[in-house]
C-alpha cells in the first residue's frame, strides 16, 4: 500500500535513521522553546550543548550535520545567538575552514604515495607494538610542525586505502575491478573473521595516531590553532613557546608513548588486535602487483607527489602562509604535474572534507551560543578568584573539562584574554601570567582527547569515511581514548602543579 502524504513526510525526515532517533530529535526541537521560556536562556543553552553532543554520539545512525544543523537553526530562531554572532565565530575560525576545504583535498591527491610508503611499512614491520609506536610518534612529530587535521587526513587516507585493498580481496574480486568497500554483501564467509580482526587492527592504529596528534600538537606554536593564539597574546616566538611548554609537553609525550606499549601488551580498552597472516599476505601481494604495474608515468607521478610532500612540510614548518592556502597550492601542483585536469576527477577530492566543513560551521553556531549566553562564565570566575598558587592546576582542569565538551580554540580564547586583562590591570605578575598561559595551552590540548568533540582531529575521524568501515562510533572512541585521557590528564596536571 502506498504511504500517505503524512507518512511520506515522516519517512523522509532524517531518511533511513531509526524511528526512535527521529522521535528524540523532534522531542529536542519541541522541548527547547519550552525550556527557554520556563527556565531561561542559560539552562536552554546548556541543554542545547547536551543535545548536540548526542547527535555526535549517534554519528553512525545519522550524520550529525542534519540533526545538529536543525538544533543550530532553532538556536538562532530562539535568540540564543544571532546570525552575526555565528558569522563572527566562523570568521574567527576561517583558517580551520580553509584547511579542511583545501588541505584535506590536497592529501587526497597524495594517496598513491602514502599507500605505497605505509604499505611497505605495514608488510615489513611484524611487531604490532613497533608499528603502533611508529604511527603514534610519527603523528606527534608531524603535528608539531604541521597541523593535527592535516595529519589525521593522512591517517584516514592510509586507513581507507588498506581497508579497500583487503576488502576487495576478501570479496573474491580481482584488484582491477571496481568495488564498493562500504558493503559487506560480497565478503566470502571464510574471510569474515579476518575482516573483523583487520578492522580492529586498523582501529587501533588510527586511535594511536589520533592521540599522537594531540601529543605533538601541544608542544609547538603551530601545532594547534589555539597555540598560535596564546603565543600572540603572550608574545612568544617558536623557540620560546616550545621551551615554556616543554616541562609539561615532553613528560606527557614520553608517558603517552609508554601508554601505547602498555595497551598493546595488555590488550586493554579493546587494543591489541593483530594483523592476520592472510591479510598480510594480501597486502604483500598487492605491493608486488603495484610495483610490477609501475610504468615511467606512474613513477613520475609518485616522484611529483614526493616532491610536493616535501614542499608541504617545509611550507607549514616555516608558516609561509595559512595552512588552507598551502593546501590549495598542493592541489594546483599535484593536479597540474600529474595531469588531473578534468573537473569531475578534481571534485572527488572534496567529497571527504566538505561535509565535515559544513558540520564544523554548525559546531561554531553552538560555540556562538556558549559565547552569547556566557555559559562558561561561572567556571571562569571561580577559577580566577582562587588563590594564586592554585590557579595553574585549576586552569588546567577547567580548560580540560570545558574543551572536552566545547571547542578548545574558543575555551583558550576566553581564558587567555581573561588572564591578559588581569596582567594589564596589575593583578598578576608577568611570571605568573606565563605560568597560567602554559596551563591554558596544555589544558585545552591534553584532557580534551576525552571526547571527539574535544579535538577537531577526533571529530574529523569520527565523521570520516573510515569510521563506519571500522565500526568506530562515538562511544568506541571515548572508550579507546579513556586510558590516554587518564594518563595525559594526570601527568599533565602533575607537571603543571610541580614543574612550572
Amino acid at each position: 500500500m502506498k504511504p500517505s502524504l503524512s507518512q511520506a513526510f515522516g519517512r523522509n525526515f532524517l531518511g533511513a535513521s531509526p524511528l526512535w532517533y527521529k522521535q528524540i530529535i523532534l522531542a529536542f526541537l519541541i522541548i527547547n522553546p519550552i525550556v527557554l521560556v520556563v527556565l531561561g536562556p542559560f539552562v536552554a543553552g546548556w541543554l542545547l550543548i547536551i543535545e548536540f553532543i548526542f547527535t555526535l554520539a549517534m554519528a553512525l545512525k545519522c550524520y550529525p550535520l542534519q540533526p545538529g544543523g536543525l538544533l543550530a537553526i532553532e538556536a538562532v530562531v530562539l535568540g540564543l545567538t544571532t546570525p552575526e554572532g555565528v558569522y563572527t565565530e566562523v570568521s574567527h575560525n576561517i583558517e580551520v575552514i580553509l584547511l579542511l576545504m583545501f588541505m584535506v583535498a590536497g592529501i587526497y591527491f597524495m594517496k598513491d604515495m602514502l599507500l605505497f610508503i605505509f604499505n611497505k611499512l605495514l608488510v615489513k614491520v611484524k611487531s604490532k607494538i613497533v608499528i603502533s609506536l611508529i604511527f603514534s610518534f610519527s603523528a606527534a612529530l608531524l603535528s608539531a610542525f604541521l597541523d593535527a587535521l592535516t595529519v589525521t587526513a593522512v591517517l584516514i587516507s592510509v586507513g581507507v586505502g588498506f581497508y579497500s585493498v583487503y576488502h576487495k580481496a576478501a570479496s573474491g574480486q580481482s584488484s582491477n575491478k571496481v568495488h564498493d568497500h562500504a558493503k559487506d554483501d560480497s565478503i566470502l564467509p571464510v574471510n569474515n573473521e579476518d575482516l573483523n580482526e583487520f578492522r580492529s587492527f586498523l582501529r587501533d592504529l588510527l586511535m594511536h595516531g589520533a592521540v599522537g596528534t594531540a601529543l605533538g600538537g601541544v608542544s609547538t606554536l603551530v601545532g594547534e590553532p589555539q597555540n598560535l593564539l596564546i603565543a600572540k597574546v603572550a608574545g612568544w616566538d617558536f623557540i620560546e613557546f616550545f621551551l615554556n611548554v616543554a616541562p609539561v609537553s615532553m613528560p606527557v609525550l614520553v608517558c603517552g608513548l609508554l601508554t601505547v606499549v602498555v595497551l598493546e601488551k595488555t590488550a586493554w580498552f579493546d587494543y591489541g588486535a593483530q594483523l592476520p597472516d592472510t591479510v598480510r599476505d594480501i597486502l604483500n601481494n598487492f605491493e608486488k602487483e603495484e610495483s610490477q604495474k609501475h610504468t615511467n608515468k606512474t613513477k613520475a607521478q609518485l616522484i611529483v607527489q614526493g616532491v610536493v610532500a616535501i614542499l608541504l612540510v617545509l611550507s607549514l614548518a616555516f608558516h609561509v602562509a595559512e595552512v588552507g592556502l598551502v593546501g590549495l597550492m598542493v592541489i594546483v601542483l599535484l593536479t597540474s604535474f600529474n595531469g588531473i585536469i578534468e573537473e569531475h576527477r578534481i571534485g572527488h577530492a572534496f567529497v571527504e572534507s566538505l561535509p565535515f566543513t559544513a558540520l564544523l560551521v554548525v559546531f561554531f553556531t553552538i560555540v556562538s551560543v556558549i559565547h552569547s549566553q556566557h555559559l562558561f562564565q561561572p567556571v571562569i570566575d571561580v577559577v580566577l578568584n582562587m588563590p594564586t598558587d592554585r590557579q595553574p592546576i585549576m586552569l588546567f582542569i577547567a580548560n580540560g573539562l570545558l574543551s572536552a565538551i566545547s571547542d578548545n580554540v574558543f575555551v583558550a580564547t576566553v581564558y587567555i584574554n581573561e588572564i591578559k586583562a588581569a596582567l594589564d590591570a596589575g593583578t598578576i605578575t608577568r611570571e605568573h601570567f606565563d605560568t597560567l598561559a602554559i596551563a591554558v595551552n596544555t589544558g585545552t590540548n591534553l584532557p580534551s582527547v576525552a571526547t571527539p568533540n574535544g579535538q577537531a582531529a577526533f571529530l574529523f575521524l569520527l565523521t570520516s569515511a573510515i569510521a563506519p568501515l571500522l565500526r568506530l562510533s562515538y562511544g568506541k572512541m571515548v572508550w579507546m581514548a579513556l586510558p590516554y585521557t587518564i594518563v595525559l590528564s594526570i601527568v599533565g596536571g602533575l607537571c603543571v602543579a610541580y614543574l612550572l
